[in-house]
């Protein structure tokens, strides 16, 4: 009879060790985990709903097959796409449906379940590792990989905050990423965008100058700075880079998402058709009267002006302000609500295939653990649920 130790009781280990028994009926599985409980991740996800996965639609061609994974996965996207074929969004939709989860899609893509209680998918592998006569061993705290007894090790205990977090890797001469927090606020001590606090911006695109790093979605400006899609998205682009430089950067902000030459055509449109109204009463499609009146000032125009009386110098201003306006970085979030862990186990060490490391035979990967993270909306659960179903079929063959 096989034994298999799965250590860390995350999405990731509890899919597999079910996967695992599954596959594998006879064998004796365990998961080992150093908290008090299974899956307590999973169960505060997506704000205690559980953003299960992604329908991947923004990001499928003609055919339906899911293409561009680089802009989901900024680590691992070339990983992620070949562990598809094994076990796809599609699958895990199919997987959680047998199983007597109702799943919702949200229009932004965003998969739910439909009581929007991540408990429902808590309780739903708990009864399933428990059907499937699983061990668990809570409050178990593995320091040394190497003392356990199993034939078999699946090693899935999620992101570390410092590289002292895998020392219970250090004696199989594996190399890791540094890990550096992914998917957080942007602190930005600007006063006139801190006094727009609870504004949202539909449609913008955040970039770090000099850099490639940009991102597009709804924007929330806080008290703070920044936060919503846009921000979260491009600290997960520039989670390295960002570190490199601890946390202060310039950021540009394009209101519209569009060009100059675009943001000035439709100010001119606006403005021929209101000449004798003052400028801050005009309305500029997805933008706030509050966010208005700031991006006047920010301009250096007077906000009782005429939009009669506007020149072209002016018009230049204010639509470069619309389309590339500078403000700096200079902190993450203040309130740590990072989720997840840019770093990891290097992809290098192990087998794209199989998950299997390529220095120990006897260990596999899967979940947060390796160097895979993704923007939010579903998408890093999915690497948790694709990896340890891919880890759990390599283990059989094996």
């Amino acid at each position: 009879m096989k034994s298999i130790a799965i250590i860390g009781g995350g999405a990731a280990g509890c899919f597999c060790a079910i996967e695992l028994k599954r596959r594998m009926p006879e064998s004796k599985v365990t998961i080992y985990e150093s908290q008090d409980r299974l899956l307590a991740k999973v169960a505060i996800t997506g704000g205690g709903r559980c953003n299960l996965t992604n329908s991947f639609s923004d990001f499928r061609d003609a055919n339906g097959n899911i293409t561009s994974l680089e802009h989901v996965y900024p680590r691992g996207h070339r990983l992620m796409k070949r562990l598809f074929n094994v076990f796809s969004p599609d699958d895990t939709i199919k997987w959680f449906e047998a199983h007597g989860v109702r799943l919702v899609t949200q229009e932004d893509n965003c998969i739910f379940p439909k009581s929007q209680d991540a408990m429902e998918i808590v309780h739903t592998l708990e009864n399933l590792i428990r059907q499937e006569g699983i061990q668990v061993k809570t409050g178990h705290k593995i320091t040394d990989i190497t003392s356990l007894s199993e034939d078999i090790k699946v090693v899935t205990t999620g992101g570390k905050k410092t590289d002292k977090g895998y020392e219970f890797l250090s004696k199989l001469n594996i190399e890791t990423q540094k890990p550096v927090p992914s998917l957080f606020t942007f602190e930005v001590k600007d006063k006139g965008l801190n006094s727009l606090s609870g504004t949202v911006v539909e449609n913008a695109t955040l970039s770090i100058p000099s850099t490639r790093f940009r991102s597009q979605g709804i924007l929330l400006l806080t008290d703070w700075g920044t936060s919503g899609p846009a921000t979260l998205k491009l600290s997960s682009y520039a989670a390295r880079f960002l570190s490199d430089n601890n946390y202060i950067a310039p950021i540009t902000i394009n209101w519209l998402s569009k060009t100059q030459e675009e943001a000035l055509i439709i100010l001119k449109e606006i403005i021929a058709e209101n000449k004798q109204k003052k400028l801050s009463s005009i309305n500029i499609p997805t933008i706030t009267s509050r966010l208005w009146s700031h991006l006047i000032t920010r301009s250096q125009i007077r906000e009782e002006i005429r939009c009669s009386e506007i020149g072209p110098k002016q018009l230049n201003r204010l639509s470069a302000t619309l389309t590339s306006d500078t403000c700096q970085i200079s902190a993450k979030g203040r309130f740590k609500e990072e989720f997840v862990t840019c770093g990891g186990v290097s992809l290098n060490e192990i087998d794209p295939n199989t998950l299997r490391s390529k220095k120990h035979p006897d260990i596999f990967f899967a979940g947060e653990v390796l160097d895979i993270d993704a923007i939010t909306g579903g998408f890093n659960l999915q690497a948790a649920w694709t990896t340890g179903y891919v880890a759990a079929k390599s283990i059989q063959l094996v």
